[in-house]
């Protein structure tokens, strides 16, 4: 949209006939957005996949609306297991079309349910849009780490609220740091204890751990953060 409307005021052309404009393929920042209202085009846009069509749309209210003939849900990125509704993690759809079926297809980008009243009245659940890209896996001291190794951790050590793995450099190292939440201060020792234990079986690498409090780590659908 951007590039036609410099076109043609380049070329001194009349593109008065462009007032409405919906698009998608990337996101949309709301730079670009305002840019083109100052212009005298009002655009909107959609998320979708070329396997699934369009999965949500704008309607003038908060977020995109689902689109009424999928099956959306929002899981943690690399286990499939279904997160609370505003909590960030990867769009899986569920389309059952007779000519080509799709159940729980991961579609590698980011984003969350929105809760609360819309005022355009449509009653299907929205999605904040798109946040990113799911695909966290990364390399440490020359091995993957990936986000379904996160998730056996916290199979394995269920009193760890959620986990967080940060990987940094120190003096030209690979430097892993595991953030587990937990309520209760007195049970960091053990529970920090039987984390590294099993981040090292699992990986293979050695890390260091830190327990924090309940809600603390950011709500980004990132299982792991590379730092570097």
């Amino acid at each position: 949209m951007k590039i036609l409307l410099d076109k043609a005021d380049e070329a001194g052309a009349d593109r008065s006939s462009l007032e409405i404009g919906m698009v998608t393929g990337a996101a949309l920042p709301e730079s670009l957005r305002a840019e083109l209202a100052a212009r005298g085009v009002a655009v909107s846009q959609c998320y979708g996949t070329a396997d699934l069509g369009i999965v949500a749309f704008e309607d003038g209210g908060a977020g995109m609306v689902v689109s009424e003939n999928i099956i959306l849900e929002i899981v943690r990125p690399g286990t499939g297991e279904p997160v609370p509704d505003g909590e960030v993690g990867e769009i899986l759809v569920t389309r059952l079309d007779p000519d080509y079926p799709l159940v729980r297809f991961a579609t590698g980008d980011l984003s969350a349910i929105l809760t609360g009243a819309t005022t355009t009245g449509r009653t299907n659940r929205r999605i904040k849009g798109w946040m990113g890209r799911a695909d966290q896996a990364t390399k440490v001291k020359g091995m993957f780490v990936r986000p379904e190794q996160v998730a056996a951790i916290a199979r394995a050590v269920p009193e760890a609220l959620r986990l967080r793995l940060e990987v940094s450099r120190d003096g030209e190292q690979d430097r892993m740091r595991l953030l587990a939440e937990h309520p209760d201060p007195a049970a960091a020792q053990a529970l920090g204890d039987r984390l590294a234990d099993k981040l090292a079986e699992i990986t293979r690498l050695k890390g260091a751990v830190e327990v924090v409090a309940a809600g603390s780590l950011p709500n980004d659908g990132k299982v792991i953060a590379d730092l570097r």
